[in-house]
């Protein structure tokens, strides 16, 4: 999980600021991430979007020029009964549904009232699930890059939808919230960005 997302056009700022608020740093690559590392002892690692492996100089300028978006790619947000999935042409936002199903949170009660609960919550989820399936396949059809995020185990269940075979997670994984429009549109930037995980020395 990176600590930051900064989105390309800031990334040469970003690592001027890093440099400069920590007495000057050099700049490696290194298994494709570009790695800052400070003279205090801080350091940083930053990995381009869309599973892009960096092969490029030492610098931030070519860093930034290698976060290309693809022409076509997609989100996929699944979290507690609500969903949200979109279709980007670069860095538009061509088609889009969010939506959401009620699903029972946990109860504490016990014995047949709990087991009774526990399977009225599964096949809520379930069907939450198979919703978000049905306009994911809409939305997404034709796509094979897509970014994901939310709850794991519920992505998972929507992929395994057979009209979902040509879809391709990258490895990125967004936390989000639960799934709304604007938390859609916050994903569809955080997609497109350099992620960062910064250590800063004691």
């Amino acid at each position: 999980m990176p600590d930051v997302f900064v989105p390309p056009a800031r990334w040469p700022r970003w690592v001027e600021n890093f440099t400069t608020g920590h007495g000057g740093a050099r700049l490696d690559v290194a298994d494709g991430a570009l790695r800052g590392e400070a003279e205090d002892g801080s350091w940083f690692v930053a990995l381009l979007p869309f599973d892009a492996t960096y092969v490029g100089p030492a610098v931030a300028e070519g860093f930034r020029d290698a976060a290309a978006t693809p022409r076509e790619w997609g989100l996929l947000l699944v979290r507690k009964g609500g969903f949200a999935v979109a279709r980007m042409a670069g860095e538009e936002m061509v088609d889009s549904k969010v939506g959401r199903r009620h699903v029972q949170g946990r109860t504490k009660a016990g014995g047949q009232s709990q087991q009774r609960f526990a399977r009225r919550r599964e096949k809520q989820a379930r069907e939450a699930n198979e919703a978000a399936a049905d306009h994911a396949a809409r939305v997404l059809h034709g796509i094979t890059t897509v970014v994901t995020g939310g709850d794991r185990a519920a992505v998972a269940e929507v992929l395994t939808d057979p009209r979902m075979g040509r879809v391709r997670p990258v490895e990125r994984w967004l936390a989000v919230a639960d799934p709304r429009r604007q938390v859609l549109e916050r994903a569809a930037t955080d997609a497109r960005a350099v992620a960062v995980h910064v250590e800063n020395a004691p």
